[in-house]
């Protein structure tokens, strides 16, 4: 068959493809008016065409066309082909393989290529050592995703088996391969293999192996070895964006955050991964209100265009902190920035709307999202249950399953907390069982925990403790404190005590273990075994968890602790309390002293309820807001049960819906109701 037939064939055998491939610049026709076109010109034109393919049919259909006319055994051809196909199906790409006769080093390097860039690390690995049983010489080009390969398994000892072949190919020196091998040693754990490679490089010095560099000061970062990462980054030749970036990055992940912020001040230029590792850092290391400061300059002074990653760690950072208005610009700079809202800034929305106390946006948001993930349904499910919708909760989770979307671990979390906020015993051990036996998913510590506080707020304590001792793995410090909550909401002094007893056995040095056995004698008003275990505290160093709250107004957020007087309102809050307090006595208000758990007098009492961080928030949000604006009250800790009593009867005299996210749910107060019903 001659190739000006087989050339003028390929028009028609292929007519679909008209739409979606352009032709290259030396169409058809042209090679029908010259029989003399060489091989070679007809593999370039196939080879244009294998570029321009879009969907595996397409990639099909061209194949069979290079087998129909004998082009089949073309290595070229090939080699494009398991390229194209390794990225849309690398079933396919492997069965263009298997076909191929006399595969050389281009098809052994595309096909391992392709298996390591769709996380086929064994195969990747496999088809190496065909390539050596075959005796086709590896090049520079084969060793990195070897390497690659070997970081993806995290097998240590398989990378000296490489190195040592890279040796025997003399191409240890070799930029891309050194490279390659450093980064290797770095994702298996083993920097000081790859401080050795680095140091025997000669071609360190030289400017172009500023990415080698970037490696190693990256690797000994992520390895805890900051002090030589700085040593490092300042003897460098030469130093691009991407070696300020990772190494802002190894100080933000190493809690150094005001070195980091230097480093950053000193960049002469920063680019879009400089301003998302800063956020991201800001907001990993508590600093939310600084992160999104950084974001906000990126974003209007410096006009650097935020990609996924910047948005989803403002999103996380909004929803941390609880401000909605910020949430909502970051929102509203995704819509007008054309965005998708796919998966990743989807279910960043979904959570930061969810978090603000504003789920009817959640709910809007996860219905415009056109793909879906586990973790997409996981926040909405939870979101609903956190803000008390147990019947939307349990709703959204069987759409989840009939959509064909398999629950894991963190979709049954999401449920069990909607069940535990619910009350809804039965349902939550339904659920908890078929996770078991349905889904063969392994309960976590955090599913027992949830048991034990789905039981321990229903009032059943016997059976809270039962299902304990029933674990088949050791309860940790969770587990004992939900139980010990539920007691003591329900005044189990002795099981309490129990409880309180267990939590110092497991961890004698966290705060909360004395903090539960002080609450535990002095509910019983042993004030001398409280003083005695608060100077255990201070004779260990233990220090308590301060709590503190947020609210935010006029685009800024203001933290508030108990008993605060460091805010430039100090006086008109106070005063606001001070009638907050008197008008909810004249409903039938009385300060709930119980849970001012020190040996002091009932007027001492009243007063350190009336400085904690909830109220001294709501009064700011009082004296700071019009008439009908929603309070958003974010709080660290639960809220206490005076607190609640006053934001109810709050609600009601100022005609205003406060919403208070405390560590375990969200309560929405209107007209001098909350949406937990009082059972939290």
């Amino acid at each position: 068959m001659s190739n000006v037939r087989s050339v003028s064939q390929l028009k028609t055998v292929i007519p679909s493809m008209s739409k979606h491939v352009k032709e290259p610049n030396q169409n058809f026709t042209n090679f029908a008016s010259n029989p003399s076109q060489n091989e070679n010109s007809i593999e370039t034109h196939f080879v244009s065409l294998i570029h321009a393919s879009k969907t595996i049919l397409q990639l099909q259909q061209i194949h069979s066309h290079v087998t129909l006319h004998g082009l089949s055994s073309s290595s070229k051809i090939t080699t494009q082909l398991i390229s194209s196909s390794s990225r849309k199906s690398i079933d396919y790409a492997l069965s263009i393989f298997r076909n191929f006769k006399s595969p050389n080093v281009f098809v052994f390097n595309a096909l391992i290529r392709g298996l390591c860039e769709s996380s086929c690390f064994v195969s990747s690995i496999q088809h190496f050592r065909l390539m050596l049983k075959l005796d086709v010489r590896p090049d520079r080009l084969t060793f990195p995703f070897v390497l690659k390969s070997v970081a993806g398994l995290n097998v240590k000892w398989a990378g000296d088996s490489v190195y040592g072949g890279i040796l025997r190919m003399g191409l240890e020196y070799d930029d891309f391969v050194r490279v390659s091998l450093v980064d290797m040693y770095v994702k298996v754990e083993l920097l000081g293999h790859a401080l050795k490679v680095f140091d025997g490089s000669t071609k360190r010095n030289r400017a172009e192996s500023v990415l080698l560099w970037n490696v190693i000061i990256n690797g000994c970062c992520k390895n805890g070895e900051l002090k030589k990462a700085l040593e490092l980054f300042e003897v460098m030749p030469q130093r691009n964006i991407g070696s300020w970036n990772s190494m802002i990055n190894g100080l933000m992940r190493n809690g150094e955050v005001q070195q980091a912020v230097e480093f950053f001040d000193r960049m002469e230029e920063r680019n879009v991964v400089s301003w998302t590792t800063i956020v991201h850092g800001l907001s990993q290391n508590g600093m939310h209100e600084k992160a999104l400061e950084m974001f906000m300059k990126m974003a209007k002074k410096e006009g650097v265009r935020a990609n996924e990653l910047t948005i989803v760690s403002a999103l996380s950072a909004c929803s941390k902190i609880g401000a909605l208005e910020a949430g909502k610009k970051i929102h509203d700079y995704v819509s007008s920035h054309g965005f998708q809202f796919n998966v990743a800034v989807g279910t960043a929305l979904v959570d930061m709307y969810a978090k603000c106390g504003y789920i009817k946006s959640a709910s809007q948001v996860f219905g415009q999202m056109k793909e879906k993930d586990i973790r997409t349904w996981s926040v909405m499910i939870w979101g609903w249950g956190i803000h008390g919708h147990n019947e939307k909760a349990l709703s959204y989770f069987e759409t989840m399953k009939s959509s064909g979307v398999k629950p894991d671990d963190v979709a049954f979390l999401a449920i069990l907390t909607a069940c535990s906020h619910a009350g809804q015993v039965d349902q939550g051990l339904h659920l908890f069982d078929s996770m078991k036996h349905d889904y063969f998913i392994q309960p976590t510590m955090k599913h027992y925990a949830i048991m034990v506080d789905l039981f321990g707020r229903a009032g059943q304590l016997k059976e809270a403790l039962n299902f304990i001792q029933s674990m088949p793995r050791d309860p940790d410090f969770v587990i004992w404190g939900s139980l010990f909550c539920a007691c003591r909401a329900h005044k189990n002094i002795e099981m309490a005590k129990f409880a309180s007893e267990k939590l110092l056995q497991l961890e004698p040095n966290h705060p909360g273990s004395y903090v539960f056995l002080s609450n535990v004698y002095a509910g019983v008003g042993r004030w001398e075994d409280v003083e005695t275990v608060r100077i255990s505290m201070k004779d260990r160093g233990v220090d308590k968890d301060p709590g503190w709250s947020s609210i935010e107004v006029d685009d800024q957020v203001h933290n508030f602790v108990a008993g605060d007087h460091s805010h430039q309102s100090t006086q008109e809050i106070y005063l606001r309390l001070d009638e907050i307090t008197t008008g909810a006595r004249q409903q039938g208000y009385m300060p709930e002293t119980e849970w001012v758990l020190h040996n002091i007098e009932e007027e001492e009492k009243e007063d350190a309820l009336g400085s904690h961080s909830e109220k001294l928030a709501l009064a700011f949000g009082l004296i700071s807001t019009g008439p009908g604006t929603i309070l958003r009250i974010v709080k660290n800790l639960r809220i206490c049960g005076d607190c609640h009593s006053l934001m109810k009867h709050a609600s009601k005299i100022y005609q205003r819906e406060i919403v208070v996210r405390d560590i375990k749910r969200f309560h929405q107060f209107k007209n001098g109701l909350c949406s937990c019903q009082d059972y939290w």
